[in-house]
């Protein structure tokens, strides 16, 4: 009798359903923006599962909070969302006239009244009484968390809670540090390098040192976060030890764009967890991509965050965009361009997956976010990337380096360097067929994205944690941790028997050439 094979759907509903049946209560502490699109995907499908779910925001926040069936909690803050937005738009404006390249100017740069901000927020949380007590009470089994604004990391240690972290990665070397993950300056880039993990020896020179300004600035730039860590907690904390007890880091990241590392047991890759099914176009977008005729349509879009630049780059891009001859749908809320051209249609909002999904797609010029980067990979349209802040320039160069794209310098392109760019990823076959092999190989996988993330955020649910999966490393010092310890007592070993055999051949010596010379002396003598 043939043996019955069962599909891997069949498995993986047993996977998810082993959860059902123990519905427990998570706290959700998320950051704001982009970061919050993803992350509620996972909360809603909890809530679905049947978990309590109750997520903690600021009253004043973009995004968060909406649409959300659980129960909300919001505290107050000392800013208004003016005040963040005007905080965001300086940060992004910079980029188009002064960029920062390194994560010291970045951080110390534009981006430090923003941070300075989002640092605030967990002094305010804790400044409710009411709402610590009702936190108190409800004996949470978990903390999912957004890394950025560290608050979630001091709601999990007051609390004693076992966590979830859910990001692309962290700033400095915490990821590393938190994970106890070895990354060696050799041949892993550091953010913002822009490196291949195939370095010059002088580009893994520039990669050590900006290993070291990570070391050697980083703790100056968290320190008010860290000032406010060591008030709630009463007790003086670092950012180690509030990165160490993570159960479970879930990274919205996989090595179809990553280059190849080590990584740790607790360690789980979600890339592309927003990359959903391809749903039907609206009578509106449906009616652009119909009128593209053959030359089909070209996607623009530099994020949700960002959606208006700079008046003169705005017309240097119109003008590039008129060239070209597929219709552009381009997302922008900024003043119109003068120059703006028949085929390119400006739009406050665009269903951008749907989009790319669409057999008439020819490119994406996206701002290299990882939500974008993903849709792309995920369709297969070859990207013209313009980074600008964060993450973006290495991700660019990630796509840029498996021949998936172009980047350009948004600080330098010209109205020339954007058309050339676009009739390049569109007419040169190379860069459709390397999207569409990276894509075959991103969709290569025995669960999606989303369903793992939910069950390793249940998984912790069910057992207060992951501590089998904590590396002793966490234990050690520094000096243990590197074996310098080890190598001290095997040096003294090595040294104390070379110094023994010195010292038994210089008295064998003597013993045999000493002697004989003493006794030619003394013969000598005899004879005179």
């Amino acid at each position: 009798m043939a043996p019955v094979a069962f599909p891997t759907s069949f498995f993986l509903c047993l996977l998810l359903a082993s959860g059902l049946a123990q519905a427990g209560r998570l706290l959700v502490v998320p950051m704001d923006g982009s970061h919050w699109f993803t992350m509620q995907m996972v909360v809603e499908k909890l809530i679905h599962r049947g978990h309590e779910v109750v997520v903690v925001i600021p009253e004043v926040s973009w995004q968060l909070g909406k649409s959300l069936n659980c129960t909300v909690k919001t505290y107050s803050i000392s800013h208004t969302l003016e005040d963040l937005d005007r905080e965001f738009k300086y940060l992004s404006y910079t980029q188009w006239k002064t960029p920062e390249h390194s994560i010291r100017s970045f951080l110390t740069g534009s981006a430090r009244g923003f941070f300075e901000l989002t640092f605030s927020h967990c002094r305010s949380l804790f400044n409710d009484k009411k709402l610590v007590e009702y936190l108190k009470q409800r004996f949470f089994d978990a903390v999912f968390l957004d890394p950025f604004d560290v608050c979630g990391l001091i709601v999990a240690k007051y609390f004693s809670l076992p966590s979830v972290i859910f990001a692309r990665g962290v700033f400095c070397d915490y990821l590393e540090e938190g994970a106890q993950c070895p990354s060696l300056p050799s041949y892993v880039p550091r953010l913002f390098s822009k490196y291949t993990d195939t370095m010059t020896f002088k580009e893994r020179v520039w990669n050590h040192l900006i290993y070291i300004e990570e070391h050697a600035f980083c703790s100056y730039f968290l320190r008010t976060a860290v000032e406010v860590a060591s008030e709630i907690l009463q007790t003086p904390v670092t950012m180690t030890d509030l990165f160490s007890p993570v159960s479970i880091w879930l990274l919205r990241t996989d090595f179809v764009l990553e280059f190849p590392r080590p990584v740790m047991p607790n360690m789980v890759f979600i890339g592309g967890i927003n990359c959903l099914q391809k749903k039907s176009l609206s009578k509106e977008f449906e009616a652009y991509v119909n009128a593209s005729g053959e030359h089909g349509i070209v996607v623009f879009s530099l994020g949700s965050m960002v959606s208006e630049i700079p008046e003169k780059k705005a017309m240097e891009i119109a003008e590039a965009l008129g060239r070209i001859p597929q219709t552009v749908l381009w997302r922008y809320t900024g003043t119109r361009p003068s120059n703006l051209a028949k085929n390119t249609i400006l739009v406050k909002w665009l269903p951008q997956n749907d989009l790319l999904g669409h057999p008439k797609t020819r490119a994406f010029i996206t701002h290299s976010g990882s939500h974008g980067i993903y849709e792309g990979i995920c369709n297969g349209v070859p990207m013209v990337m313009m980074p600008l802040f964060g993450d973006q320039m290495d991700n660019a160069k990630r796509m840029e380096t498996r021949g998936a794209g172009v980047t350009l310098n948004v600080l330098e392109m010209t109205a020339d360097d954007l058309e050339n760019a676009l009739k390049t990823v569109i007419n040169n076959k190379s860069y459709k067929e390397n999207i569409m092999r990276l894509s075959s190989l991103h969709k290569d996988r025995p669960i999606e994205p989303l369903d793992l993330a939910v069950f390793w955020v249940e998984y912790v649910m069910r057992h207060k944690g992951a501590p089998h999966l904590r590396p002793a490393a966490h234990d050690l010092t520094w000096y243990q941790y590197h074996s310098l310890d080890v190598i001290g007592f095997l040096l003294a070993i090595v040294l104390t028997v070379v110094f023994i055999v010195f010292k038994c051949c210089a008295y064998g010596c003597r013993k045999c050439f000493g002697g004989k010379g003493r006794v030619k002396k003394s013969h000598k003598s005899k004879t005179h």
